[in-house]
């Protein structure tokens, strides 16, 4: 079935006695022709490259810009002294939402879930509960499959685009699938699935996307972790019986009409917000002077070696005559 709707999806899923996961796979194996088996592996590799990457980070590395990195490690650092004012596991959701954007912003693996620029969110919130929770792999695949759903309909009705409808098509949309993937966790129903992404989506409603210098660096690291917190109130509202007045599709329907009313100038160009300001200009002035630099250094480069490669053309005259 087409995943553009979350109610009719919903349905589906109360008419067929089917799981929202097991409603996405099917809806996988017939789009792609692939049997059950191979989208699980599909699924299986996206989840332990996930994990993998979250592995790999280093506090040590920094952005080539020099503004992001090592404030994961600062946050982990803290918590094994200081008593969080969150709890570890706040703690640990905060520190890996960091770790993971630091990862992109410093070229490293990431999974994408559903842009490079929200990677840091889904990790964030799954990859502390599963072991602290020491969930088995299959569910935690199961849960993906239940990411899909929501980011599908999403970008369907509204979009998953910095540059089509601001961050909170971004991190508001990874959001919205991490609280849709830690309420499956918790035993939530498909309604409740239903009513924590609309209560993620409606709390990001209007983030803009204003990235300093045009890298996805400042604000772009930190708003992955209000975007992993958000996730895991909304994920407890629904669990507990909070629902959403306005129906999840009114709300993605919602952002999608915020998204394209959003002026130009908050939708990734870094003409407005934080990167107008007078640091956010000060460091795009900096960054383009050191492209220049760079760039006066690889053509000079470039023309010395062409030279030293190149025969005399005086020897090659002389030679000819």
């Amino acid at each position: 079935m087409d995943l553009d709707s979350m109610k009719r999806i919903l349905d589906y899923s109360e008419q067929e006695h089917k799981a929202i996961w097991e409603i996405v796979l099917e809806s996988d194996m017939e789009n792609r022709m692939v049997s059950r088996e191979a989208s699980w592996e599909k699924m299986r590799h996206t989840w332990r490259a996930m994990v993998e990457s979250a592995d790999a980070y280093s506090g040590d590395l920094r952005s080539r810009s020099g503004l992001v990195g090592g404030d994961g490690r600062k946050v982990s650092d803290y918590y094994e002294t200081h008593a969080s004012i969150g709890g570890t596991f706040t703690a640990q959701v905060i520190s890996q939402a960091l770790a993971m954007g630091e990862n992109n912003a410093c070229m490293r693996r990431i999974v994408a879930a559903p842009t490079a620029g929200s990677c840091g969110v889904m990790p964030a919130v799954l990859i502390p509960l599963w072991r602290r929770e020491k969930i088995p792999e299959d569910r935690m695949l199961e849960a993906l499959y239940v990411t899909c759903a929501i980011g599908s309909v999403i970008a369907s009705r509204a979009s998953i685009s910095g540059a089509a409808g601001g961050c909170q098509a971004e991190v508001g949309s990874a959001s919205a699938m991490a609280a849709g993937a830690l309420t499956y966790l918790q035993g939530g129903s498909s309604a409740q699935i239903c009513h924590a992404v609309a209560i993620a989506v409606k709390n990001l409603l209007g983030l803009v996307c204003d990235p300093v210098a045009g890298l996805v660096e400042v604000p772009c690291v930190k708003r992955n972790v209000i975007g992993a917190m958000n996730a895991i109130a909304a994920a407890d509202m629904a669990v507990a019986g909070v629902e959403s007045r306005i129906p999840v599709d009114e709300v993605i329907d919602a952002m999608g009409d915020v998204g394209r009313r959003l002026p130009v100038e908050f939708r990734e160009t870094a003409q407005g917000g934080l990167a107008v300001t007078p640091t956010g200009r000060a460091v795009q002035q900096r960054m383009q002077q050191s492209r220049k630099r760079y760039r006066t250094l690889t053509i000079k480069d470039s023309r010395w070696k062409l030279a030293a490669a190149q025969p005399d053309q005086t020897e090659n005259g002389a030679s000819d005559a």
